[in-house]
């Protein structure tokens, strides 16, 4: 296994020098790659003879006859080829360059480079962990997939007394090796995640609809893709930009989404139905858009019941995961829906509660099994669908395990 360590400017960049033995016992192979800043701090040859690998500390190659250290423009080469980048520690600086998309030295153009998994383990001064322009960015990482290992509360370099101080060197070698477990625990798995809402014509410039955004779905995908399964995202209409998924699939309407489903669905070895899909639509749309002249009654019939459908289909092995948007009497209808559509797991969200559900950017709910209930206080989405995706590990764990009678 072969990650890349990113080195920046702050007095805490010796204690780099601990985490790449640390992880060299661990049986990783460590390449350091150092910006300007870090070198003010520890010698690039420090990193070469503790880690045997070429020190990378500039963008473009440079040859020195007295010593064997040089680089080139390799960042692409590099980021295929490692299994994670760990940035420790990191200065407020380089996070506000790995938010903004700067690539400004080989560490923030590997960054963007590498599709592999990303964990940072900030350290600075207190004030300036607490800055809102800090924290910011610190939430925009998080937001995109990046494992954040929190720096410690103590007595800083600078004098002051505060959050900022790098986190032990075993915490960040853990965290590190947790996200590289994790990386891959949903590879061999084929996910097929539906999304968004589904809209009903009722003439064709009228539609009956509901409030999803699709941004729970899209961030399972996301975080699906992450830990390395194959994932066939199936939308319904949203502005959100759909994720390098193998296959994307849009659709409007809920018989679209049930025939784009049901086409899938035995290709799948897990099935996750985040999509909002319309409970009713109008019996007899419109062919012309419908004049301003009077009352206007429709007649609604009830859809075909997706979820349902799929959990009579499913074969031995596959797993089915639904959702619950209840407004009362949460936990009872989750749980007759669980059991009435032969679901291994369904995710229940209040949607009465103000600032998580439809169209924001944060969550909060229940995973229900048989035999669990896991409670999810509110976070963000892309946290929460990282919640899902290890309840959803844990139950094909259980799955694969022989059962024992006596």
């Amino acid at each position: 296994m072969r990650i890349a360590l990113g080195v920046t400017g702050g007095i805490a960049a010796y204690k780099a020098a601990e985490i790449a033995r640390r992880l060299q016992d661990r049986g990783v192979r460590v390449q350091v790659v150092m910006t300007a800043s870090a070198q003010e701090f520890v010698r690039p040859l420090t990193f070469a003879a503790l880690t045997g690998e070429k020190v990378i500390t500039e963008m473009f190659s440079q040859r020195d006859s007295n010593s064997t250290l040089d680089s080139s423009v390799e960042h692409i080469g590099v980021a295929q080829s490692i299994d994670a980048l760990l940035v420790a520690p990191a200065t407020a600086a380089t996070l506000a360059r790995f938010a903004q998309g700067l690539s400004e030295d080989f560490l923030s153009t590997l960054y963007l480079a590498t599709t592999a998994p990303v964990v940072v383990a900030p350290a600075m001064n207190v004030n300036m962990w607490r800055h809102p322009a800090t924290q910011s960015n610190l939430q925009l990482l998080r937001q995109r997939g990046v494992t954040i290992v929190e720096p410690e509360e103590g007595y800083l370099a600078c004098g002051m007394t505060g959050e900022g101080r790098l986190a032990g060197t075993e915490t960040i070698v853990e965290a590190l090796l947790a996200r590289l477990a994790q990386s891959r625990d949903l590879k061999g798995e084929h996910i097929l995640i539906s999304a968004g809402p589904t809209y009903e014509p009722i003439d064709p410039v009228r539609f009956l609809g509901n409030r999803s955004s699709g941004k729970m779905g899209y961030a399972v995908a996301e975080a699906a893709l992450r830990r390395g399964a194959l994932v066939t995202l199936v939308s319904g209409p949203t502005t959100l930009t759909p994720p390098p998924v193998e296959e994307f699939v849009q659709v409007e309407t809920s018989a679209q989404m049930r025939q784009a489903l049901l086409a899938r669905f035995g290709h799948a070895s897990i099935t996750i139905m985040t999509a909002a899909v319309s409970d009713f639509a109008p019996a007899n749309p419109a062919a012309q858009k419908i004049k301003r002249e009077g009352a206007l009654h429709l007649e609604l019939q009830p859809t075909a019941d997706i979820l349902a459908e799929l959990g009579s289909a499913r074969a031995p092995g596959q797993l089915l995961i639904g959702f619950a948007a209840e407004t009362q009497n949460l936990e009872e209808n989750a749980r007759r829906k669980l059991e009435r559509k032969h679901l291994d797991a369904i995710v229940l969200n209040d949607v009465s509660r103000p600032g998580i559900g439809f169209g924001s950017e944060r969550n909060a709910g229940e995973i229900i099994t048989a035999t669990e209930s896991i409670s999810i206080p509110e976070m963000t989405k892309q946290e929460m669908a990282g919640r899902i995706l290890d309840a959803i590990v844990k139950l094909r764990a259980a799955q694969l395990t022989p059962k024992v009678t006596a």
